[in-house]
């Protein structure tokens, strides 16, 4: 393993898999990353912000868990069993075929009383099993097969320790090596240690071999096995027959769970379905917090220092969050994050974050993990997100549009949301004129930047929408008129020479950002500077057909060298697209960015347009949420053309951001 100076080059061989190539599993709780080599990579305990246990993602030798052949590391096939977040592989090894599948067990729910102290929402009639269950099955000939669990403690510090329990060869119990030092604990703040204490069962014989546990056997067919790894109160299968029904649990939970979505009849269904599935992996069902990503310090250029922990949950992402939840059907999901917002805007009042821990803690203080060489050597990896402590005025903007979205949802407006919105626009009132970081966290010399500007616009004007709705009139021309105060400002300053209106005040550059400006109805889209500002973005940032968030070279962010496309902001394009009247491109660039998912349709947070590569964190909720927005926008497009053409009534709007 190289360090950072030496990082493994495009052109090296590279023990790591691709980003795009790591399949996604999720109980609600935890989270897990499984190698086409059948290698679980990553699994964070006891929550999905919590200490890797298997962290082979970031570090070779920090610790991973195989099962499949012995002497096959390329699968023949790989698939989500449809409607699920239920892993297939299949192998072809020579003298036979296997199949594996893999799940985070999801179970009935067994509490009859409130013991859960982390439990916020509503108890759902399942839950998580606290169970990584992995079958094999030998369809034809015979397989050697083995299993490898290797676990490392604490992003890779310490080592395991095992022992055999009362179930013989066919069960060991890991507990984590003390450090040689005392060391502050990794666990996020309280936690319950219990989760440390994990047990492995078979139907294989498991031997122990140094801080491993090992096994082989050989499947004929009509063969099946299974191993489970468990850190829960239930107790794991002791049987093929017991661990299949678990499965087929879990399989049944998830199709009912999209069954009672609302997906479009449309070739891009699947697209749909795969993202909605995707953000509902990505929600800490005790909460509802919808975290970034599964992952922390996946480098978004290969070898670079761009390496952040997404493990958090964004204030910004609630309106699109709210938007694609609603949009599919999903409302109880949409409920629980709002439920999860409000509480932060209740508590919070004076000292909002734009991040939080999914538990809806403060702390994310940033610190380097040392032991761990990262992702094809780049360093750092970082745990903590140092965001959450940066002045970010867009955060009043994303509350109030939420607040809104969420009130139109239900034609009502109850007293405690009315006092969020109250006082979160006069928050944004009080600081609208002041620099920050801007959207994208930029680590350089705050500026006056202009979707700062746009999103406090935000917050006034669906202040005053609900101070209407409460029938508040004086309250409600007050904070139009502030709207139309924050409004005139950055027409006059933020639009340059060209009718373009660009990053900050301060500058030319353009910005992916300012695509919100046509969803967000700061303007018409008819209007000629967003046109111009659409379609300058789409010819300026665009890199092969993929768009840049800003051009690096104009854009003081902490950092030096390039950075690759980001897809959120090729969605956003497409939507914006649509908005501004451009829509066979629009559809074209939609055909060509959906054509880039991973072969199990996840979306990392950037891609490397000359190879296609997937780089950052995966997979990325928000690119999800802007793939929702543009296939919603292209399908509603689509239809609106198709009863054009039928000579029906034409005159019914697409399918449009509510607002």
């Amino acid at each position: 393993m190289t360090g950072a100076a030496g990082a493994i080059g495009a052109a090296e061989f590279s023990p790591f898999p691709q980003i795009a190539d790591y399949g996604f599993l999720s109980d609600g709780e935890v989270t897990s990353l499984i190698a086409p080599s059948g290698s679980v990579e990553w699994l964070c305990l006891p929550r999905m912000d919590g200490p890797s246990v298997f962290g082979s993602l970031l570090d070779r030798d920090a610790g991973s868990f195989k099962l499949g052949p012995a002497d096959v590391d390329v699968p023949a096939d790989r698939r989500y069993l449809p409607g699920t977040m239920v892993l297939e592989t299949t192998w072809s090894c020579g003298e036979g075929w296997v199949i594996v599948h893999d799940c985070l067990v999801m179970g009935p729910w067994r509490h009859e009383n409130p013991q859960r102290g982390s439990l916020r929402r509503p108890p759902a009639d399942y839950e998580a099993d606290n169970m990584l269950l992995r079958t094999v099955s030998c369809t034809n000939g015979s397989v050697q097969v083995v299993m490898d669990c290797d676990p490392v403690f604490d992003y890779g510090r310490r080592r395991a320790r095992w022992n055999h329990t009362e179930r013989g060869f066919y069960q060991v119990s890991i507990t984590p090596e003390e450090p040689a030092e005392p060391e502050e604990p990794e666990e996020p703040a309280g936690e319950e240690s219990a989760a440390r204490t994990l047990t492995l069962s078979s139907d294989i014989r498991i031997g122990v071999e140094g801080g491993s546990a090992r096994a082989r056997t050989l499947l004929r067919e009509g063969d099946s096995r299974f191993c489970v790894l468990s850190w829960g109160r239930q107790p794991p299968p002791e049987s093929y027959e017991e661990a299949q029904r678990r499965l087929l649990w879990t399989v049944h939970h998830w199709r009912h769970w999209l069954a009672r979505g609302n997906l479009p009849n449309h070739r891009w269904r699947t697209y749909l379905a795969r993202s909605a599935l995707t953000l509902k992996g990505l929600a800490y069902a005790p909460t509802g917090a919808i975290a970034a990503a599964a992952t922390t310090s996946l480098p978004e250029v290969q070898g670079g220092k761009r390496n952040f922990d997404y493990r958090y949950s964004w204030i910004r992402d609630s309106t699109f969050a709210l938007w694609g939840l609603y949009t599919l059907g999903f409302e109880w999901e949409a409920s629980d994050f709002f439920a999860f917002m409000t509480d932060l805007v209740e508590r919070d009042r004076d000292d909002l974050q734009i991040v939080y821990r999914i538990d809806g803690t403060r702390d994310l203080a940033e610190r380097e993990v040392e032991q761990l060489r990262g992702y094809q050597g780049a360093r750092p990896v970082r745990v903590g997100n140092a965001a959450y402590s940066q002045r970010q005025n867009d955060v009043w903007g994303a509350v109030l549009d939420a607040l809104y979205l969420h009130t139109k949802s239900r034609d009502w407006l109850d007293e405690r949301v009315w006092q969020m919105a109250r006082h979160q626009v006069e928050q944004a009132l009080a600081h609208w004129r002041e620099p920050d970081q801007g959207m994208w966290e930029v680590r350089g010399e705050p500026r006056q930047f202009t979707s700062s500007k746009l999103m406090c616009w935000v917050a006034a004007d669906r202040g005053a929408r609900l101070a209407r709705i409460r029938d508040e009139l004086d309250t409600a021309a007050q904070w139009q008129e502030a709207a139309n105060e924050i409004h005139a400002d950055i027409c006059a300053n933020a639009v340059d020479n060209r009718g373009v209106f660009c990053q900050h005040y301060e500058t030319t550059a353009l910005d992916a950002s300012l695509l919100l400006m046509p969803l967000l109805r700061f303007l018409p889209p008819t209007d000629g500077r967003i046109k111009a500002t659409v379609l300058a973005i789409a010819d300026d940032l665009s890199q092969d057909g993929l768009l840049l968030r800003y051009l690096p070279e104009e854009t003081d962010d902490g950092f030096t060298g390039a950075e690759s496309t980001f897809t959120i902001c090729s969605f956003w394009l497409v939507s914006a697209l649509c908005e501004i009247g451009e829509f066979t491109r629009a559809r074209d660039l939609c055909e060509k960015v959906l054509s880039y998912a991973s072969p199990l349709m996840l979306y990392a947070e950037q891609i490397d347009p000359k190879s296609g590569r997937h780089l950052g964190n995966f997979p990325q909720a928000f690119t999800h949420l802007a793939l929702i927005n543009a296939v919603m926008h292209v399908i509603g497009h689509e239809q609106h053309a198709a009863r054009a053409r039928r000579g029906s009534d034409a005159t019914i709007a697409p399918r449009q951001l509510p607002w």
